[in-house]
């Protein structure tokens, strides 16, 4: 092995030649770039491909083992006899190849290994093999990626004239075995998939899927992440074909696939990668580099050239073979630092005596340089949990060159911030607002992954406090902050139907729940209207990594738990107000300052009645008042729901359509229902476009009615005023303040008398009708 970057002895070839031409005969220019970790298609040079030598159609094998004294092919076709088809060293001493006739598509094989240091054959599958067989078995496939036809030119098209910064991200992560089963408990194939998984996302808005790993492994355990076949798709769902139609499928919905990536460590079993030629090969030399004791597996060698070519290559397999869109890098943390997750003892300093490890940092930037240099709209994002700095940032401005990083710090900031008593909250309000210290030092996803519902940290909605109808109003306040939040998003399958239990690999989600329960469907329905809410508002994605997409208004009210602030897109005129309410108070005549004069109109209500809440709004036209605020000329005031997050527009920019970026108009009466009544569709398309209340029509009480217990009549009534107002007012000219007061109960809604606006009432825990019914669903799940 050659790592000076100088040609060997035995290459002839022209460096400089630009294309790569397959043919029956390994080149000395594949060969040499391999060495060098430079070639990026390794895959169409190694492993098994059908070829024509000599006017003979067949298969040549090549793999890369510069340590074995002998390799023979064994399978089916020979009756897995070492002595029928032994392999020859390659001219530059490390690749052995074979070609071998007659092969049919299918066939099933592995390498036999003879070591230098002779003892038994080691049977290995290819490294670079395309398909394998169901576990248990362990053997790779013959199998031909030149028949599939593609149909995804115009959304690849439609890539290169825009930029993901700039677009709406809402991903949905998908365990493929676990998210729906069969009948017979059976998993889904990839074609099934493509079917019901594809067309769900799409209803529900998302925007994209993020696959956790589906290279071949053989423990279900281990979720995919111990990896055995890196080129190979797993077998458990279809063949490689099958899930390529399953990509082309979602591309036909609009729909990207993320696929989740793990070059950090690799499976020790005996058919995989370790010790492939009976030595240390894309492991390291030295047991402390090689070993990962956390999770038993073992580490790539970054610093061997072959093994860069090996990943390289691997990632840019699934961007040109399999149209991905994007890859979520694992375990970013492990790879960067030499005592992720060590011991004192069990680790040796870096040369600087840090922690670094420089070889998986010059891998990882040398990783992020190739694949954007072939495909310049690729997603490449780590899960980097540490503040390691510019991950997402490119290498030439001194970083990493991924171009998003997860918010670790978020994530875990949040959790713990919504699963406290609301009692306790006041006192951990930084857990709300310390994310904007550092949310544009990167290129940030907030993501509510797979491993915050696993492993006794409960499932989402089991996280939140309080009683039956206040977890769900928590899960709904959560999300519609999430949403709101600067960032790309990303959330683990089933947190959108507010599942209960924590995730099972080995079983579906429990889409028994919204069809038997309402507070579950009314949560789907939810997530549904949230989602299609977030798509269709520019100030919610359009400028997610700087500060000229966001503004607080308040994030000082620690006392209330409440936060408000400003998502604004390109068009600074743009903007969405967001409030938050994170307890089970109603506020009332709670002022905030705006940025301009004139009205306000409430356009989503995570406490809307339709979507299981208590149904506290602000209705019509909320107008400003000369009353300086929160360091701004316009202030209103406002009812603020229980546990609830609130999103407000100004009337002007309703009435301009600056919503969707898909030039459609979004619909601003936030309804949620999947299906809706034939009266409710009617009364759509009679509503004028300017309509944004939402008022319950007759056909929507009637469906409600078995329900949502009898509302009470409206009663309009002073907001109450906060000795800080009263004080401001008192500055004011008191005759002008006095009529301006008359005026302002007009512009809230308040749904409850006065006496259901106290405390033991608004918190709905047993006074209300739906709450014992609630009550009463909570048990039957139970």
């Amino acid at each position: 092995m050659n790592r000076r970057g100088t040609a060997p002895a035995w290459f002839q070839g022209d460096t400089q030649r630009g294309i790569i031409v397959k043919t029956s005969e390994l080149s000395e220019f594949d060969l040499y770039l391999f060495h060098q970790g430079t070639n990026y298609h390794a895959y169409e040079m190694l492993g098994a491909h059908f070829v024509e030598r000599d006017g003979k159609k067949g298969v040549r094998f090549a793999v890369w083992a510069p340590h074995a004294k002998s390799i023979s092919v064994v399978g089916d076709f020979n009756e897995w006899d070492t002595r029928v088809n032994p392999m020859t060293r390659g001219r530059d001493g490390e690749i052995w190849e074979v070609f071998i006739p007659d092969i049919e598509e299918g066939a099933v094989y592995k390498y036999a290994i003879e070591p230098q240091w002779g003892g038994p054959r080691i049977m290995k599958a290819d490294p670079y093999g395309f398909y394998a067989e169901k576990k248990p078995n362990t053997a790779s496939r013959v199998y031909d990626l030149s028949k599939y036809e593609w149909k995804d030119g115009d959304w690849f098209e439609q890539k290169k004239k825009e930029s993901s910064y700039e677009r709406p991200m809402l991903t949905y992560e998908v365990h493929a075995g676990s998210w729906r089963r069969t009948k017979d408990g059976e998993y889904l194939s990839y074609r099934d998939l493509a079917d019901q998984l594809i067309d769900y996302v799409k209803k529900m808005n998302y925007t994209h899927i993020e696959f956790m790993p589906l290279c071949e492994h053989p423990f279900d355990g281990s979720w995919g992440y111990q990896i055995t076949g890196y080129y190979a798709v797993t077998s458990r769902f279809g063949t490689p074909d099958d899930f390529r139609y399953l990509v082309d499928k979602a591309h036909e919905n609009g729909i990207a696939i993320i696929m989740d990536w793990v070059p950090g460590h690799f499976c020790k079993d005996e058919q995989g990668l370790r010790h492939f030629d009976g030595q240390t090969l894309y492991e390291s030399d030295n047991e402390q580099l090689a070993e990962n004791w956390e999770w038993g597996t073992t580490n790539f060698d970054y610093g061997r050239t072959e093994v860069q070519s090996f990943l390289i290559s691997n990632a840019m397999f699934w961007f040109e073979e399999f149209h991905i869109d994007g890859l979520r890098i694992d375990a970013v943390a492990n790879m960067l630092y030499l005592n992720y997750g060590r011991k004192d003892g069990e680790w040796t300093p870096n040369k600087y005596g840090d922690t670094g490890n420089l070889e998986a940092m010059d891998f990882l930037k040398k990783l992020n340089e190739s694949i954007f240099k072939y495909h310049p709209q690729a997603l490449m994002i780590a899960e980097e949990s540490t503040a390691w700095p510019l991950i997402s940032k490119p290498v030439y401005m001194g970083g990493m060159g991924f171009n998003y990083k997860w918010n670790m710090g978020w994530m875990n900031d949040m959790l713990k911030y919504m699963s406290l008593d609301p009692i306790y909250r006041k006192w951990n309000h930084d857990k709300v607002t310390f994310s904007f210290m550092y949310a544009f030092s990167e290129n940030f996803v907030l993501p509510l992954s797979h491993d915050e519902v696993v492993h006794g940290k409960c499932s989402l909605i089991s996280k939140m406090p309080g009683d039956y109808w206040q977890k769900f109003a928590g899960l709904r306040t959560f999300f519609a902050y999430w949403i709101a939040h600067p960032g790309k998003k990303l959330l683990f399958m089933g947190g959108e139907l507010g599942q209960f239990i924590e995730w099972n690999y080995d079983d579906s989600l429990d889409w028994h729940l919204p069809q038997q329960y309402p507070m579950h469907k009314k949560m789907l329905e939810y997530s549904r209207a949230l989602n299609k809410f977030y798509c269709d508002h520019k100030a919610l994605w359009q400028v997610d990594f700087d500060w000229n997409g966001f503004q607080w208004i308040d994030c000082n009210d620690n006392e209330n738990s409440i936060v408000s602030f400003i998502r604004k897109a390109e068009d600074p005129s743009d903007y969405l107000v967001a409030v938050c309410n994170f307890t089970p108070e109603v506020r009332h005549g709670y002022r905030i300052g705006v940025p301009e004069k004139g009205s306000y109109i409430e356009v989503f209500n995570s406490d809307d009645e339709a979507f299981g809440g208590s149904g506290v709004k602000n209705e019509g036209e909320i107008k400003t008042e000369d009353v300086k605020w929160h360091d701004r000329d316009q202030s209103i005031v406002l009812t603020i729901p229980p546990m609830a997050t609130i999103y407000l527009r100004h009337k002007g920019q309703l009435a301009a359509g600056r919503n969707s970026f898909d030039e459609a108009p979004a619909e601003l009466e936030v309804r949620g229902h999947e299906e809706k009544s034939s009266a409710d569709k009617a009364e759509a398309a009679e509503a004028k476009p300017k309509k944004t209340v939402r008022k319950r029509t007759a056909a929507k009480k009637a469906e409600t009615s078995a329900e949502a217990p009898k509302e009470k009549p409206k009663r309009r009534g002073r907001p109450r005023m906060t000795e800080e107002e009263k004080a401001a007012a008192k500055a004011k000219r008191e005759a002008e303040k006095a009529a301006k007061a008359e005026k302002a109960p007009k512009k809230t809604t308040r749904r409850r008398s006065a006496a259901k606006t106290t405390a033991k009432k608004t918190t709905r825990k047993t006074t209300k009708k739906t709450a014992s019914k609630t009550a009463k669903a909570a048990a039957a799940e139970s």
